[in-house]
């Protein structure tokens, strides 16, 4: 079981809903190249306007490569122009799973 993993809260700016949808569908596919990355999920909250990213890994190395790599740049570089705040990134240790 992954036992490190990341949540991301992410608050769109009104009108950027659908550019946020797109930037988490290219976020899946680029952490496909991450080697330490378990799993990646991208989602949107039923109220609007608010998304996250859920992402998982076997330990602190893979986590802390995740947020130096591609992902998190670009995360960072379009901050100011798809979200009404600065994105949330809270560290997490899993505990329980079922798969």
């Amino acid at each position: 079981m992954a036992k490190f993993a990341l949540y991301a809260e992410l608050k769109a700016k009104p009108g950027k809903e659908a550019d946020v949808e797109a930037f988490l569908k290219k976020g899946a596919e680029m952490a496909k190249a991450e080697a330490g990355t378990v799993h990646w999920y991208g989602f949107k909250e039923d109220k609007g306007g608010f998304f996250g990213v859920f992402d998982t890994f076997n330990d602190e190395a893979g986590r802390d490569a995740h947020l130096n790599g591609e992902i998190a740049k670009a995360l960072m570089a379009n901050a100011e122009t798809l979200f009404s705040e600065a994105p949330k990134i809270h560290k997490i240790s899993l505990i329980a799973e079922k798969v």
